[in-house]
């Protein structure tokens, strides 16, 4: 009996233990987070994100840091449709702007990386932009120029739409509408000089959402390491989303990294066809949600936060997400691998990353997983902080 009892407590302390060495190993890391959507949902559905968001989005400040977040890139997004799209970035920019100058005890914007590491040992969250979409710069560099006084640390080519001057993987993928539009693939001239605008400002190139031929020629044209905000692997989950093997041997080459990202879709293989089956059992009400806007994300997010019970079982778990970050450990090393979650801007993430206060328990996976301390550091943010220094 007083065996069975010391091994309970024993078991016990062996427990506590193990979630304290964890959390502390968290705490004591720079968490970056290069991908997050709370700005669009802001001017959305009229939020502000340094109030209770809970039940109604996946971030607000209290819970950033609550996760453990010291650095979170806030993501500029419009779609192809949007006629003055450089107006909207702007807009999105001030959202952040007025948090930053309402709480400036809590969160602050940082120049360059000595900025940065002094506003994290003062224990704030550092704000940065990634614009994603080059459609926002409307074709003209010297709005590159505002966006990086503005604070904008990278720029992702293009959305789900090329530009004139880049395609995107969607486009390069879908090849009739290049056709239609008479546009080759990959960079043209002008993209070319924005590649070299973006490097001699030190603003990352975001190779997400880029299609094949635009990747390979911004390695081409980059002098400077690049990044995927956003970005899992395509061996595992084979969506045009992803990366193959050879573009993740080039990001590596290039000194690069890529943010591996939390969306369902892009981690589970099977995802795409069980959440096909859901959305035809509620075909009459996709139907009309397609008629109001035809993006896939606009009626999947609506359905999936009207039927939480049934889209439970459509999350994959959490020992995928690692999978995919143990993937290109094995393929290219450690140092070319960290976070972008897309929060706020995908409708299903795995089981337990319900929102911004989920990161903990990624440190937890990698722990045991076999990772060291100092593996998981550069994952969290070290790897993201080497590229954002080299660019400057």
């Amino acid at each position: 009996m007083k065996k069975t009892i010391v091994l309970a407590i024993f078991c016990m302390l062996s427990s506590f233990l193990h979630a304290q060495s964890y959390k502390k190993i968290h705490n004591k890391a720079i968490l970056v987070d290069t991908h997050n959507d709370i700005l669009e949902q802001c001017i959305n559905k009229h939020f502000t994100f340094d109030k209770d968001l809970k039940g109604k989005a996946q971030t607000d400040l209290a819970r950033f840091k609550q996760g453990g977040v010291d650095v979170q890139l806030f993501s500029v997004w419009c779609d192809g449709h949007e006629k003055q799209p450089y107006a909207l970035a702007n807009i999105e920019m001030d959202t952040l702007d007025n948090v930053v100058k309402r709480n400036p005890d809590k969160i602050v914007k940082a120049a360059d990386s000595k900025a940065l590491y002094k506003a994290v040992k003062q224990h704030k969250i550092v704000a940065l932009f990634g614009v994603e979409g080059g459609h926002m710069i409307e074709n003209d560099l010297n709005k590159l120029d505002t966006f990086f006084k503005r604070g904008v640390r990278y720029m992702t080519l293009t959305w789900n739409n090329s530009t004139t001057w880049a395609t995107s993987a969607f486009e390069e993928t879908h090849d009739s509408i290049l056709k239609a539009k008479n546009q080759p693939k990959g960079l043209n001239d002008f993209g070319k000089q924005v590649v070299k605008k973006m490097n001699a400002l030190g603003m990352l190139i975001d190779i997400s959402h880029v299609g094949e031929q635009t990747f390979w020629d911004v390695i081409q044209t980059t002098t400077k390491p690049v990044i995927a905000s956003h970005s899992s692997v395509y061996s595992i989950c084979p969506v045009s989303r992803n990366l193959k093997d050879e573009q993740i041997k080039a990001v590596a080459k290039n000194g690069g990294v890529i943010q591996v990202n939390f969306y369902s879709g892009f981690l589970d293989s099977t995802f795409d066809k069980r959440s096909a089956l859901f959305e035809a059992k509620h075909k009459a009400e996709k139907d009309s949600l397609k008629k109001i806007n035809p993006e896939p994300y606009f009626f999947q997010e609506f359905l999936f936060a009207k039927y939480p019970d049934e889209v439970k079982n459509l999350r994959p778990p959490l020992s995928l997400l690692i999978e995919h970050i143990d993937y290109i450990v094995k393929l290219v090393g450690v140092d070319y691998v960290g976070l972008g979650s897309d929060f706020d801007g995908i409708s299903s993430s795995p089981q337990e990353l319900d929102d911004v206060t989920s990161y903990p328990l990624i440190t937890k996976a990698l722990l045991e997983k076999g990772y060291s301390k100092k593996d998981v550091t550069k994952i969290l943010g070290g790897n993201f902080l080497r590229v954002l220094k080299a660019n400057e």
